[in-house]
């Protein structure tokens, strides 16, 4: 397991790609609210402040997991390409004499 770590044979980025998605989603949502509260508080024309922070609380999360997608498709196609070249190499030493 530790020789897998070391050898970069195993990825452990999509993981913590995951807990960064739940961060992000909790970041967006709380700031949202505080806008929104902040907005609500204000003795003059805080509707701006209140319509973004609900367009943060609505939109924040999507982009989030836009931006997180992205990053876990690049390991998916890491994963694959190993995948086909475990293949394609097992396939050629048959092949070989």
């Amino acid at each position: 397991m530790f020789s897998m770590f070391l050898n970069f044979d195993k990825m452990v980025t999509p993981l913590i790609i995951r807990i960064i998605y739940w961060i992000g989603i909790a970041g967006t949502v709380l700031g949202g609210l505080i806008g929104v509260i902040k907005g609500i508080g204000s003795s003059y024309g805080g509707g701006m402040a209140v319509i973004s922070g609900i367009l943060t609380i609505v939109l924040g999360p999507i982009f989030v997991r836009i931006w997180c997608e992205l990053l876990i498709v690049l390991f998916e196609i890491h994963k694959n390409l190993v995948e086909i070249n475990k293949k394609t190499a097992s396939s050629d030493s048959q092949l070989l004499p």
